[in-house]
């Protein structure tokens, strides 16, 4: 039977006095704060409910859980509640294959195709083997599974090996494929004979499914799922998700993850030896999609906080969002995971906890919270106001308010939340299909753009109109996936070119493919098909299908 929709405001009153860590061991009054931020993050954040689980080299953990796993009926989280870790499983991926290569299973320069020789690739720029895929520099796109809807697809290289991080959840799907290969039983099975079960996490699995969906939190999502949602916006529960896909499929409990960062915080200790635990933190490219000074290992992130040398890495799953960070040099470790999808991942929350520990270690003062920005304050806010007209004529006028924003919009005044440097949403809701992103020039903003309406104000100075190329308009529209990830695309056409959601550009590959976003080695593809009555019926993104729906 489906559940009634919970607004947030309700769960808010519903819940403000029950924001406190509900159980944990070794447990010690709130005096470094963190519970307090917590507090204070999971309102700011429009978190239901979170899992905590912080660990030292030696001792004791600590474990607690704040929020409700059921907003309905007020259940609250628990030790005992699963949640999944989304792309930390990446990490387990990386132990497997290491422990197959210490017992001289797998060699991890041996080409992938070798090892699988039925998988759909095109690897004419050289050949993809398992460092590759752990390390997300092979040069495919990042799918999420292996096989296509179109049993002749392949998915096609986009540059050499190793010469660019492009984060690849195909990936770590094929070495899922790898380690079942080579291990002769299910990759799920194989990482609870060599991880779990050393460890103790007696809780943990690699499936998500079956009986895993009678221990796991209630879980969350935007109630409109074809728009934007503003920060503090209306969430509903989603259904169950089944899904073995190795590039994130564990489920844990902080007890367990306690465990597991106990062992990563002692150099691979009981699971790997320490010649293949330097190898799986080895920094061997830079990352700065994930982080401006991160590097990635084998199924890690490695990057530095106060001077120590960190492990980290996020997970996004369809409706869970989850952050580990552990500190090398310092001993201490801390894991988090939310039960909602909204966009980001509880970063802070690790880092702090992380920092906390440090200096309870050190005999110093902790430091003070991270500040939770609040997305209705804009410090710049005087950098985008002003009047911006679209070649048509139409006007917009963006108006500063102090350090907040709105668009005047008749007699209405909708206000903006920030959601990057220079993009924001206008908090209405037939306003929520596009972000509104500002352009510069020299520094200065000049133009404005939400989803196929472009402006200009009076500092813009070149060219004001782009002749598009005829197939062009048979692509605009919104299309529609059954996958729990991505429901929802809309490609526009502005000022020439196509665009994915207003944001992602469209470049041209010949006929009806493009390649999607910025960068320019990019392997990520769109291709339109099944063009009638002069509109494409069909979008694949590396490989998976999206339907056109004729809505608003």
């Amino acid at each position: 039977m489906a559940c009634p929709k919970i607004q947030r405001r309700t769960f808010l009153a519903l819940g403000a006095a029950t924001f406190i860590a509900r159980q944990s061991l070794s447990a010690a009054p709130d005096a470094s704060g963190l519970d307090t931020f917590i507090a204070r993050y999971m309102k700011a954040m429009n978190a239901p409910g979170m899992t905590l689980a912080l660990s030292r080299r030696e001792g004791m953990p600590r474990i607690a859980t704040f929020g409700f796993s059921d907003l309905e009926s007020q259940e609250a989280v628990t030790p005992d509640h699963l949640f999944q870790v989304g792309s930390i499983t990446k990490s387990f991926v990386a132990l497997t294959c290491l422990q197959l290569r210490e017992e001289g299973k797998l060699d991890l320069e041996r080409p992938i195709l070798d090892y699988l020789p039925w998988l759909p690739l095109v690897a004419k720029q050289g050949a993809i083997t398992p460092h590759h895929l752990l390390t997300h520099t092979s040069g495919l796109p990042n799918a999420l599974g292996v096989l296509m809807s179109d049993p002749g697809a392949r998915y096609v290289q986009a540059y050499r090996p190793g010469e660019h991080f492009h984060y690849c959840n195909l990936g770590y799907c094929i070495l899922g494929h790898l380690i079942s290969s080579v291990d002769q039983r299910p990759w799920a099975e194989s990482v609870r004979r060599r991880i779990f079960e050393p460890l103790g996490m007696q809780a943990s699995s690699a499936v998500i499914g079956g009986e895993t969906q009678r221990r796991m939190a209630r879980s969350y999502l935007p109630k409109f799922d074809d728009r934007l949602n503003p920060r503090l916006g209306e969430i509903a529960p989603t259904g169950y998700l089944v899904f073995d896909n190795a590039a994130g499929s564990v489920t844990s409990t902080p007890g367990d993850m306690a465990l597991y960062m106990q062992m990563l915080m002692r150099g691979g200790e009981g699971v790997v030896s320490q010649e293949s635990f330097a190898r799986f933190t080895k920094p061997y490219i830079d990352a700065a999609e994930l982080g401006p000074t991160s590097k990635y290992g084998y199924g890690i992130g490695v990057d530095h906080l106060d001077g120590h040398t960190i492990l980290r890495h996020t997970g996004g799953m369809a409706s869970f969002m989850s952050s580990l960070t552990v500190d090398l040099d310092g001993g201490v470790a801390a894991f988090a995971s939310i039960n909602a999808m909204l966009g980001y991942r509880p970063v802070p929350v690790t880092q702090f906890a992380v920092q906390l520990m440090n200096a309870e270690k050190q005999g110093k003062p902790g430091p003070a919270p991270p500040d939770l920005n609040d997305p209705r304050e804009v410090k710049n806010a005087s950098d985008f106001a002003g009047v911006f007209e679209s070649p048509s004529g139409t006007k917009l006028q963006v108006l500063a308010d102090g350090s907040t924003l709105n668009i005047a919009v008749g007699n209405r005044r909708i206000p903006l939340e920030r959601l990057g440097a220079d993009s924001f949403l206008a908090v209405e809701y037939s306003w929520q299909r596009f972000p509104l992103v500002f352009g510069r020039s020299n520094g200065k903003v000049v133009e404005l753009s939400h989803g196929p309406d472009w402006y200009v104000n009076e500092s813009y100075t070149g060219p004001k109109a782009f002749p598009a190329t005829p197939p062009y308009e048979a692509f605009v529209g919104h299309y529609r996936s059954d996958s729990p990830w991505f429901r929802s695309t809309r490609i526009v056409l502005r000022k020439g070119k196509l665009w994915a959601d207003g944001t992602s550009p469209l470049e041209p590959l010949g006929q009806a493919n493009f390649r999607l976003g910025s960068e320019s080695f990019s392997p990520d593809v769109a291709q339109f098909l099944q063009v009638a009555n002069g509109k494409a019926l069909l979008l694949k993104i590396n490989g998976s299908d999206r339907w056109r729906v004729e809505t608003p």
